[in-house]
């Protein structure tokens, strides 16, 4: 992404929970109402009307939208767990035009801190005050270069409790950084959060993003020529745990798109493909010393 862009992703991410929003709800499988205020008309209509609905997207990218669906569903479902669990503070790291913090039922009783590249999030917060006015006050906006400042000073000075229960939710961001920035994010939520606290993301596998063979890295590759953003970090297939272990956290759980599919794709539904390569992993920062924990 250029330095001062707003993120293209986000706005394409965007376009397809709006579009999956006007499906009927026994067939949707998320929804969100305020994703269609953030997608400029002309991008909305030549997405969905030339793009997908003509067949042509899957054929480009197939079970791209699928992907992005699935992994809106889950990740929503993933934070109605924590939240009825109890949580003190959710943290977004490259929130983009993500709306969790205003559609998702008991949110507005914890501490949510949107965390963006400074370009995005001005073009978030002027659609925003549009469509939710006043913004509500258990919302605070923090702008980060992710390769350039520090999370944690960036956090701490917003107000961030490092002793509180937090969910940190990195949904579609880690492929778009260095390893060292990766490193520099998971070392500050394991060393700097409270017990109780969790990580959930999405990764692709290395080996997909560095084959030049595989047809999966090379729909990436188109991809980020659109978009202007380059893919950089992958993990393994199968080595997630030890590298979260690692890092400081146990309890992880690592779901893949073939997981997904069987668990939300159904009836209508039932012939959505997803494509391979990619998977979401949760887990727990570990506070008992404990680094046993694996997959």
């Amino acid at each position: 992404m250029k330095k001062n862009q707003s993120s293209a992703s986000a706005m394409g991410v965007a376009a397809f929970r709006a579009i999956e929003a006007t499906r009927p709800e026994a067939e949707r499988i998320c929804y969100d109402p305020y994703a269609r205020a953030f997608v400029p008309g002309i991008v909305y209509f030549f997405m969905k009307h030339l793009f997908v609905d003509t067949g042509l997207y899957e054929r480009m990218a197939r079970g791209s939208m699928a992907f992005i669906i699935l992994r809106e569903r889950y990740f929503d479902d993933f934070l109605r767990a924590c939240l009825s669990e109890g949580l003190d503070q959710v943290v977004i790291l490259g929130v983009g035009f993500d709306t969790r913090a205003y559609r998702i039922p008991g949110i507005g009783k914890t501490r949510v801190f949107e965390i963006d590249h400074p370009a995005t999030q001005e073009v978030k917060l002027k659609k925003l005050n549009k469509i939710i006015d006043p913004l509500p006050g258990h919302v605070t906006f923090v702008p980060v270069d992710f390769n350039t400042q520090n999370l944690g000073e960036r956090l701490q000075s917003s107000g961030y409790n490092e002793k509180g229960r937090t969910l940190f939710i990195w949904q579609g961001v880690t492929y778009f950084l260095t390893a060292e920035a990766v490193d520099h994010t998971l070392g500050f939520i394991a060393n700097h959060s409270g017990p109780g606290s969790a990580v959930i993301f999405d990764y692709f596998y290395k080996e997909v993003l560095h084959d030049p063979n595989r047809k999966e890295g090379k729909n990436l590759r188109r991809a980020a020529k659109m978009t202007g953003e380059e893919y950089l970090f992958g993990i393994d297939r199968s080595q997630v745990g030890a590298f979260l272990n690692q890092r400081g956290f146990c309890d992880v759980r690592n779901v893949t798109l073939e997981d997904l599919r069987r668990r939300y794709f159904t009836g209508p539904n039932a012939g959505r493909v997803v494509p391979d390569g990619i998977a979401i992993v949760s887990a727990r920062v570990n506070k008992d010393g404990d680094t046993s924990c694996a997959l």
